[in-house]
């Protein structure tokens, strides 16, 4: 390995050092303050490292791996759009380790083990929106998911424990199926990278078609599309898209509230963005009308998760089918791109994914700061919030009737972006489904909003919330705001991310 490979994997190797830091911290310091300081200033590492290397891609080609002694040709792409969404998953982390502050206060055991794992968990994200090929995506995949399994069965309850089995288990399942999908391409193609798999398709391409015509394919043509299918299904778990959600509500209602939080913004966000690049760069050149799955996919999930969300009386799972109906949401961004030259595309997906992230963020941030108070994560529990902490209840309003987008939110922009981009592709039947499901949407967001403000509140006692997390969920609420009211600078920075890969833009 040589420095250049060092370099250019300096934002997850310092984000690693510091998982294992911070466990090591806690060994020695009785106190969780320190422990949890460390973790949040030591993300200003991998940040400033992500950093100069954007610098540096407008000086020099630092996603060019190939050199002398290079461990890591063709298996890694520091580009922008790696940059963009290692700086989504950062600010993630680090708003969920000072929002997990009030939570943290009623758990006595295991805070270096908490922080720690979020930063691992984070380093295995940053390396999957990297990685170009299929050893490097798979290892990334297992560095993102066993943390996070960890981390949902951290409370060591029965529902705990529970949801870190359930969220195993779903894991290991999605990701054998995505191995065998990557067997078949890798021996259809003989290459593991994704150019190389793009190559050995369009190589293909011209020798199947003049074995059909004699009538029929050859069989070993169907491979790249059973392999592509299986890698839909095998992604479709990590999106938690219909009908490959079974996991979302128990995990959601079981796990620690932070961690639901972190899984549902940043690991959706990383997936999203693996699978942006792997079928685009892996399977450009594949003549297939995929985006129509792609749709049925957004279709479902948007359909299924709201209307299940009707009938949920606890606030997290109903967030929990909310998540499966935003990955319908931003699914049809996905199709969008796929069914054909639609620009758009690409960079409402990754508008709509910060958007989300800071929204749902803020959400979870204020049901973290109530729910530890009133001990419930009932809706019926939350009567009359707004009288017992008004910020509280203001903030997950906010959070609120952003998902449903309504302006001035960061998804309301974002989901203008998104049907205009289906509307451009010729998928206007699922613009039109998406303007439908984010009215139903507005009555079970809206039905928690009328139970703070005009139910009877059981206690007069004020909610008090520790600095930090008020910060946190300050932070995100504006952010909330800001991409509704100033959207362009996100904008810019989602379409030059999105030019970094070959042909996306041009399909």
């Amino acid at each position: 390995m040589t420095a250049h490979d060092l370099y250019l994997l300096s934002p997850m190797l310092s984000l690693a050092a510091l998982g294992i830091l911070v466990i090591l911290l806690d060994l020695v310091v009785p106190r969780r303050t320190p422990v949890q300081a460390l973790a949040f200033a030591g993300l200003a590492v991998p940040a400033f490292f992500v950093v100069v290397q954007l610098v540096d891609l407008d000086r020099s080609a630092v996603a060019n791996l190939v050199s002398d002694g290079s461990v890591l040709a063709s298996t890694l792409s520091v580009d922008r759009f790696s940059s963009f969404f290692s700086l989504v998953v950062l600010a993630c982390a680090a708003v969920i380790v000072l929002g997990s502050t009030d939570y943290l206060q009623f758990i006595d055991r295991n805070h270096g083990e908490f922080f720690g794992l979020i930063l691992m968990s984070a380093a295995g994200m940053m390396l999957m929106v990297s990685a170009t090929e299929l050893i490097t995506i798979y290892v990334a995949l297992e560095l993102t998911t066993l943390p996070l399994a960890a981390l949902g069965a951290l409370l060591m309850s029965s529902r705990s424990a529970e949801a870190g089995m359930k969220f195993l288990i779903i894991g290991a399942i999605s990701s054998a199926i995505m191995l065998y999908g990557m067997a078949l391409i890798f021996g259809y193609t003989g290459s593991t990278t994704l150019p190389g798999i793009a190559a050995g398709i369009s190589e293909s391409a011209g020798q199947i078609a003049g074995q059909a015509t004699g009538g029929g394919l050859p069989a070993g043509s169907y491979a790249p599309l059973l392999g592509m299918v299986l890698l839909v299904v095998g992604f479709g778990f990590k999106l938690s898209a219909v009908p490959f959600q079974m996991w979302v509500p128990d995990v959601y209602e079981g796990a620690p509230t932070p961690v639901v939080a972190f899984l549902s913004v940043a690991s959706k966000a990383a997936a999203f963005g693996l699978v942006l690049r792997f079928f685009y760069t892996g399977f450009g050149e594949l003549d297939l009308d995929w985006g129509l799955l792609l749709a049925i996919l957004a279709a479902a999930s948007m359909t299924v998760g709201n209307l299940a969300a009707i009938a949920q009386s606890n606030i997290k799972r109903l967030l929990g089918y909310s998540t499966i109906a935003h990955a319908g949401y931003i699914l049809i961004g996905v199709a969008a791109v796929a069914q054909g030259g639609e620009t758009t595309g690409p960079n409402s997906v990754l508008f709509y994914l910060a958007a989300y992230a800071a929204t749902n963020l803020t959400a979870f941030i204020a049901i973290i700061l109530i729910s530890n108070r009133v001990q419930s994560d009932r809706i019926d529990d939350y009567s009359g919030l707004v009288r017992r902490a008004p910020l509280l209840a203001v903030a997950l309003t906010l959070a609120l009737v952003a998902l449903i987008g309504v302006p001035p939110t960061g998804i309301f922009v974002a989901k203008i972006y998104v049907f205009t981009a289906a509307v451009n592709s010729g998928l206007t039947w699922l613009a039109v489904l998406g303007v439908v499901n984010s009215v139903v949407s507005a009555y079970y967001y809206v039905r928690v909003i009328r139970v703070m403000f005009t139910g009877e509140a059981e206690s007069s006692e004020r909610i008090p919330t520790a600095l930090a997390g008020r910060f946190a969920l300050l932070v995100a609420a504006a952010v909330v705001v800001w991409l509704g009211v100033l959207p362009n600078p996100v904008l810019a920075a989602a379409e030059s991310a999105v030019s970094s890969i070959p042909g996306i833009g041009l399909r």
